[in-house]
Formats: structure tokens, C-alpha cells, sequence
């Protein structure tokens, strides 16, 4: 149901978009068509050209806003830019073109918001490199990207939510052992209903009663990990709304790490269902059917770890911002009366959606350690 009600909001929202994106298209068709034909000076069409380049551009703001950066913005007023500025750490693989010096450290704020060059690194508009950091030779040309191990946006909110992460559990610990025989109290009457959730509805069900403790460290770093930055996305305020989650290369890392662990604790009965499942024998010869089904299986299930989790954050910012879009849409298109009184209603979706997205956090954070659970089960369970 969540899902249909969020691909419901996508269909709408990116409809009205396209129709507004079509409309100002035709409409500076008719501006430049008009203006060919009564002949209009120079200097008017360049005023209207400029005008064009200027116009809200709605799929530019929702992609700017949900994507890493090499920095934290936070707002913009005309042409000037708010934001915090991240560190910039590469290692060229040209350094004869940077005075022979190959590793490099300096903030983005350099950059100037990816306006100008800094000792020969800038950051790419072309197709093939944009949004990364490229290496310039002596004619301003790029001529490649240097190894790039930057702190941005996604990253810095990482360790903001691992110095969160940490914090709780040691004030938890901490509790328990002050309390010991006596009621909860603060962060640890907030955590432990949920560690014991994940104990007794997830782990000691999908992996036995007697393997469960061995995998409760990483599942239980595993969902708080997930759900604390799924709450940070929402928060648009640094240190939080860098949707670390919505990134696929974070949910892939994760995915990995629920894979090499599967691999890793695989028994004997684990890889011979694989390898040579209890199947008949002509769906293991001549052709070994069975067995390339089942190892295809391996992969498929973090494959489907990482995708769920990316798509599912990813889609709750998009509509967001999209939502607020429509209010500069709608503006652009039809005047600041009319996106003005368009504003209460987009804002009213976008809060209906950050409040779904606060149970979908819930959701995607259970689904991932139980399916994690339900992996790590499948590959120590006993023969019988």
C-alpha cells in the first residue's frame, strides 16, 4: 500500500513537472519564433536568451538536492549561495602537471561552487565527468579524474550518524550498568525494547536459538545504522539531511557486508543445496540448471538488499522535493500569485509524505536485518 501511494504521488507530481518543463519549452519557441520575425534588435534577443538560461529549471533542483556534493548547501538567495564547505582530498595521477606535488588537500569552498579551477583541479559540467573532480592540464582541458577520496556531503553525514550511533550505544551500556536490577530510565528505556525486538522477533527466529547470539552485533549495527540515517534525511538542517541511505553506494556497502558474512559462516549443507541440490538429476545434467539458478540466488539476494532500501529513501526525497518544485513551476509559469496559492498545498503533501517516510524508515531498517537474519539463517541451518 505505501508503495502504490508513493508510485501514485511520483506519476502525478513528475506529470505536472513534464507539463510545465513542455510549456515553458514551447513557450520560448513562440518568445524566439516572434521575435525572428519582427526582426528584434541584438541586444533583445541576448536579454531573452538570458532570461531562458535563468528560468527555473525543476529537474535540475529536485536531481541537485538528492544527489552528493562536494558540499553541505544549505540556501540561496539570488546569486548568492549558502553552504558549507567540505574537504577536497585527492591524489593525481599527473602530478607533473600540479608543479610535481600528487597528493592534494584544500576545502571546496575553492572551488566557489564549482564556478572556477584551484590548482588545477575543478569540478566537472562535462557529460562524461559531471559533479567529479577532474585534473586540467596546462590549456584548462581536462584530462581526467585524479583519485578521489573527498569528504562529501554523504560521507560527512556517515560520521555524523556514526558519532550519533556510537554516543547511544554507550549511553545505553552505561544505564545498564547503573541500573542494573531496577527499571530503565533515559536513552536505555528507548533502546532496549528494541534490542530486545530484534533479539527475540528477528534474530532467534530466522537463525535458531543457539546461532543467533554470534550475528547479534552486526544486526543490531545494522538496523540502528539504517534507521538513524533514515531519520536524518529527513531533517534538511547540517549535520543531517544528506540522505545518506537514498545513495546506492551506501545500501551496496551494506548489502556486502550481509554477503561476505553469509559466505563467510556457509556450512557444508549450505553450499551443497547450491552446488548440487536435492533435485532430480536431469535438472543438474547435462545442463546444470538447478545449480546456476541457486548461485544466481546468491547474488540476487544482496542485490535486492541494496536496491530496496536506495529506491525506496530515494523516492520519499524525490516527491519532497519535487512537491516544493511545483511551487516555482507553477510561479514561472503562471506568476507569483498563482504559486503563492499553490504553496499551502504542496507543503501539505510534502509533510504527508516526511510523515510516511518517518514509517517507512521504520520499515526499511526491520526489512533489511530480517532478510540479513533470514540469509545468515539459510547458511547455518543443520541438515535434517
Amino acid at each position: 500500500m505505501l508503495k502504490l501511494t508513493k508510485a501514485i504521488f511520483v506519476f502525478f507530481a513528475f506529470s505536472l513537472l513534464s507539463f510545465g518543463q513542455l510549456h515553458a519549452q514551447h513557450g520560448q519557441e513562440e518568445e524566439k519564433t516572434h521575435a525572428t520575425e519582427s526582426h528584434s534588435d541584438e541586444s533583445d534577443a541576448h536579454a531573452s536568451d538570458t532570461h531562458a538560461e535563468e528560468g527555473f529549471n525543476a529537474g535540475e533542483f529536485v536531481i541537485d538536492h538528492v544527489s552528493d556534493s562536494y558540499d553541505w548547501h544549505i540556501t540561496s538567495f539570488g546569486d548568492k549561495h549558502i553552504s558549507i564547505p567540505l574537504p577536497i582530498i585527492v591524489y593525481s595521477k599527473q602530478p607533473e602537471l600540479h608543479d610535481g606535488q600528487a597528493f592534494h588537500v584544500f576545502m571546496s569552498s575553492k572551488f566557489h561552487h564549482g564556478h572556477s579551477a584551484y590548482k588545477g583541479f575543478r569540478i566537472s559540467e562535462s557529460e562524461d565527468f559531471k559533479g567529479k573532480v577532474v585534473e586540467l592540464d596546462a590549456t584548462g582541458h581536462e584530462t581526467g579524474t585524479p583519485i578521489d577520496i573527498s569528504i562529501t556531503k554523504t560521507i560527512a553525514g556517515i560520521l555524523a550518524s556514526v558519532v550519533i550511533l556510537l554516543w547511544l550505544v554507550f549511553a545505553t551500556a552505561k544505564l545498564a550498568k547503573k541500573n542494573k536490577g531496577k527499571a530503565p530510565t533515559g536513552v536505555q528505556n528507548a533502546l532496549e525494547p528494541i534490542i530486545f525486538f530484534i533479539r527475540d522477533e528477528v534474530a532467534k527466529p530466522a537463525i535458531g536459538e543457539h546461532k543467533y547470539e554470534k550475528f547479534m552485533p552486526f544486526l543490531l549495527t545494522l538496523f540502528f545504522f539504517i534507521l538513524i540515517n533514515n531519520f536524518m534525511g529527513l531533517i534538511p538542517i547540517p549535520p543531517f539531511g544528506a540522505n545518506v541511505t537514498g545513495n546506492i553506494g551506501v545500501t551496496m556497502v551494506l548489502a556486502l557486508f550481509t554477503f561476505a558474512i553469509t559466505t563467510i559462516n556457509g556450512n557444508k549443507h549450505y553450499w551443497k543445496e547450491i552446488y548440487n541440490p536435492d533435485v532430480p538429476w536431469w535438472l543438474k545434467f547435462p545442463i546444470p540448471l538447478m545449480p546456476i539458478v541457486e548461485l544466481s540466488g546468491v547474488i540476487t539476494k544482496p542485490f535486492v538488499l541494496m536496491v530496496r532500501l536506495f529506491a525506496n529513501m530515494m523516492a520519499g526525497h524525490l516527491i519532497v522535493m519535487v512537491f516544493v518544485s511545483l511551487i516555482f513551476v507553477f510561479g514561472s509559469l503562471f506568476g507569483p500569485a498563482v504559486g503563492l496559492g499553490a504553496s499551502p498545498i504542496s507543503i501539505l503533501f510534502s509533510v504527508f509524505i516526511l510523515l510516511l517516510d518517518v514509517l517507512v524508515s521504520f520499515i526499511q531498517a526491520y526489512v533489511f536485518t530480517l532478510l540479513s537474519a533470514l540469509y545468515f539463517g539459510m547458511a547455518t541451518a543443520d541438515h535434517h
